[in-house]
């Protein structure tokens, strides 16, 4: 049996209940000799929200929510609760609530006993434990399953587990390291779900750690876009999806087509763009001189296909043949040979594709002037 930890709480009680826990991090970093893991991250968590650490394997995702959680020594920086430094407590003194892909049950536990747990190792009274391990099973739907143990329980059960353990004692933040990441495509998507209804219902702070796009975008109030040991760029799911500001940022995050172009003019409050030859009007407010190099991401479910290269004085107007296509049920990928703009991908459902989708079909890609937004190719600015 494992036993209990001694649990010095060096929060005073009210900044260790549920619903604070507004975060700061300040230049916080983390070196394992040479390598860099962590590079001097500043973020400001808010007060409730539901922030998302997003990013590929080895970004440095993973390292900084230990930091936070107070497993791993940051190198330098400070993290700050609510204005109060916590960089020096163990673990047990922030009072941070943790639920791991593994999910970490005590198989000699039942359901209850493992929602129990934290709070018998604070010491609160029994009938106050009781009481609050039957509100958590309630808020799980896990009150027929309170004497079952772990291993009598499916996947998605055992997590939900997890969650009302983490929550139980009303911890000011609510850390979470890829904890869907061992479930089927399906279960993943219904907790989710289970996931944010428990984030709005308990007005704690979750902070979730994923390399899993979709998660990120469908449960996160923000999201912190994570790469080679930085964060660069943090948004809602709309800014970061619709106004990426990296190359990086932009294919991380769904998939784009890059455009390079070069500006040679400006009219009505657009560029005006050349790639071999070919004109592309992007709107912009930004004056961007001509000569000027751009990169243009443009998401392929924003390009139409045409019969014919009509288009409005607003809309952008290529001809193309389709080299293949992939069928993915409810949209049909195709890869179209854009000649100057090379291959561009356009994403239709696949329900009215029609006969003009089929490989080496000519068509007409058109999109509107504002379809596509201006990234930098340096995917290492810092955004905060």
């Amino acid at each position: 049996m494992v036993p209990p930890p001694k649990v010095a709480s060096a929060l005073p009680p009210s900044e260790s209940s549920a619903g604070s826990g507004g975060l700061l991090l300040q230049g916080v970093s983390k070196s394992f000799g040479k390598f860099v893991a962590v590079d001097s991250v500043d973020l400001a968590v808010r007060r409730g929200e539901f922030l998302t650490l997003l990013g590929p394997s080895g970004s440095g995702k993973t390292t900084l929510l230990m930091m936070i959680a107070g497993f791993v020594e940051p190198t330098g920086g400070d993290i700050l609760l609510d204005g109060r430094p916590v960089t020096g407590l163990l673990p047990e003194q922030r009072n941070f609530g943790m639920v791991f892909q593994g999910y970490a049950l005590f198989p000699h536990m039942t359901v209850s006993g493992n929602i129990a747990y934290p709070l018998e190792v604070r010491r609160q009274p029994r009938k106050a434990i009781a009481r609050r391990v039957d509100e958590m099973l309630e808020l799980v739907q896990l009150r027929e399953f309170a004497g079952r143990y772990p291993r009598q329980l499916s996947g998605g059960q055992q997590q939900r587990v997890a969650l009302a353990r983490a929550l139980s004692f009303g911890p000011p933040l609510l850390l979470l390291d890829e904890p869907l990441g061992a479930l089927d495509r399906k279960l993943r998507g219904e907790l989710q779900i289970q996931l944010k209804d428990l984030h709005v219902k308990t007005g704690t702070t979750f902070i979730y750690v994923t390399h899993d796009q979709e998660e990120a975008l469908s449960m996160s109030d923000r999201i912190a876009i994570m790469n080679r040991a930085r964060i660069v760029q943090v948004g809602t799911p709309t800014e970061l999806y619709e106004r990426p500001n990296s190359s990086f940022a932009a294919n991380f995050l769904g998939e784009s087509n890059f455009i390079r172009a070069r500006v040679t003019g400006r009219e009505e409050g657009r560029l005006i763009c050349d790639i071999g030859g070919t004109r592309l009007l992007q709107r912009s407010p930004a004056m961007v001189p001509p000569g000027t190099a751009v990169t243009l991401a443009l998401r392929p479910e924003k390009i139409t296909l045409a019969d014919d290269g009509a288009a409005a004085k607003d809309e952008n107007r290529i001809r193309g043949r389709i080299a293949r296509r992939t069928y993915f049920g409810s949209v049909l990928a195709l890869h179209v040979d854009a000649g100057p703009l090379g291959e561009l991908i356009v994403h239709v459902p696949a329900w009215r594709s029609g006969a003009r989708s089929e490989a080496g079909e000519t068509v007409w890609l058109l999109w509107p002037d504002d379809a596509a937004v201006i990234v930098a190719d340096d995917d290492t600015a810092q955004s905060s």
